[in-house]
């Protein structure tokens, strides 16, 4: 590959149609269809860095090629799940009650129901009563007596209490919730069921120990149409305690399963 060009195809014979431009003593040119080829032969560059073979070149261009890019696989998503409903503290999931479960809380709201109605009605005619017991000014009264004004303001306080428990009633079998926040309502109907109870068999009380001293006097005796409306007052009071006492028990019930279950509804 060092060696000369022009020593190379020194003694190739000159076709007659090459015009020669140079001295009878130079060495002849290097033929046309032979300059590409010896060019890339004959070259100083050429000389220093020959060309690999093919397959070399190959495997060198598979070596500096740029590694076409993975295709791109997005991460697998995870599913979200839904958030669980809104669920309200003075709801009930009806979908964890069995259908006999939602049979024994219809019965014991309605019962519930019932009682409140009893308790505020004969409350009211105890209050009522107890109010229209009055003769006339030469005749004794009501307001006359203070175990009597006890037994009319005790009966009017569980009569307006019955009402408002009333009304709470029909709210949670209609909207099948408490009117208050549950854990509240629960003991607010405790608590108001046994204050309000003691109240009104306290007045009951002293109502009958009034009756039985006055049986005694010339108070009946001249006036019986009083001591009889007394008596009819104070019956009615003490039935309207018995309806406010089961109230209680049913509340205080009430109490007891959400304080174990957390559920105000027994099972």
């Amino acid at each position: 590959m060092s060696r000369d060009c022009n020593s190379l195809f020194h003694p190739i014979p000159i076709t007659p149609h090459i015009t020669r431009t140079h001295s009878p003593f130079s060495p002849p040119p290097c033929p046309s269809f032979l300059t590409t080829h010896l060019t890339q032969h004959c070259s100083p560059s050429a000389a220093q860095h020959p060309s690999p073979p093919p397959r070399r070149r190959q495997q060198q261009q598979q070596q500096h090629a740029i590694p076409a890019p993975l295709p791109h696989h997005s991460p697998p998503q995870r599913r979200r799940r839904r958030p669980p409903p809104h669920h309200h503290p003075n709801r009930h999931d009806r979908q964890y009650q069995s259908t006999v479960s939602v049979q024994k809380l219809r019965r014991f709201n309605w019962l519930i129901l019932v009682l409140r109605l009893a308790a505020f009605c004969f409350a009211l005619a105890s209050s009522i009563f107890s109010v229209a017991n009055s003769r006339g000014p030469s005749s004794p009264g009501w307001y006359d007596f203070e175990a009597l004004r006890y037994l009319f303001v005790a009966n009017a306080m569980v009569a307006l209490y019955s009402l408002f428990e009333t009304g709470a009633s029909v709210w949670e079998i209609l909207k099948n919730a408490t009117l208050f926040p549950e854990t509240f309502q629960l003991w607010f109907d405790f608590s108001h069921d046994q204050v309000f109870a003691y109240v009104l068999i306290s007045a009951e009380s002293a109502g009958m120990a009034l009756a039985r001293t006055l049986k005694g006097t010339d108070t009946c005796t001249a006036s019986s149409a009083f001591c009889i409306q007394s008596d009819i007052a104070i019956a009615l009071g003490f039935a309207g305690f018995l309806f406010l006492a089961f109230s209680s028990l049913l509340s205080g019930s009430r109490l007891v399963c959400f304080l174990i279950n957390g559920s105000r509804f027994p099972h």
